[in-house]
């Protein structure tokens, strides 16, 4: 027997346990096992496809980092201070793009880390687009690598909380109802048990 046809008489038999006849399943608990297989389907279903979300994010910034050029920027003013406050700055600079035209323009610390302290005429790294424009840096394949495993994991998890609080608030709804049904119950049976005492 190979492993798909051992699972399918599990999964039966956990349907069967959850929604399947017994004389002292009440109603709502058929629809909490309802409730239980669906939820436990749809988490598998993301489980299956976290990996999937992973590799096509991960082709993805490889193909954005693929299309970028590396050139070298050369300021034509100082860049922002390289100081412990200063996170965000920029500075005018000039680049050749991929096709040899001349550029110039604005480097920010986003696409050119290097400006921060730099001095006016410094050379400075930088990634281009085809056309021209200056892109932050690509990351290299194993931190893109780690940020699609770290979103996939995440996603997962987004996922197990989602229906996790969509089991409580099923079950809490569940309960009240079982707590109604019984308090109704128990105002018929309630008065002939205490007669008989």
């Amino acid at each position: 027997m190979t492993g798909k046809t051992r699972a399918a008489p599990r999964l039966v038999r956990l349907a069967r346990l959850l929604i399947g006849p017994n004389k002292l399943r009440r109603p709502s608990d058929r629809i909490e096992g309802l409730i239980m297989l669906l939820l436990s389907a749809v988490f598998a279903a993301a489980v299956v496809a976290a990996p999937i979300f992973g590799e096509h994010l991960y082709q993805s910034q490889r193909a954005v980092a693929a299309r970028l050029h590396p050139a070298t920027a050369v300021l034509t003013q100082g860049g922002p201070s390289n100081g412990y406050m200063t996170s965000q700055g920029e500075a005018a600079a000039r680049w050749r793009a991929p096709d040899g035209r001349q550029e110039k323009g604005i480097l920010t610390t986003v696409t050119a880390p290097a400006i921060a302290g730099a001095s006016a005429g410094a050379r400075v790294p930088v990634w281009l687009t085809e056309t021209g424009q200056p892109q932050a840096p690509p990351a290299g394949a194993l931190e893109e690598m780690f940020s699609s495993v770290v979103l996939s994991v995440g996603a997962v998890c987004g996922v197990a909380i989602a229906l996790l609080i969509c089991y409580w608030m099923c079950r809490l709804a569940i309960d009240r109802r079982r707590l109604a049904a019984w308090a109704s119950d128990w105002s018929m049976t309630g008065p002939r048990w205490t007669t008989r005492l």
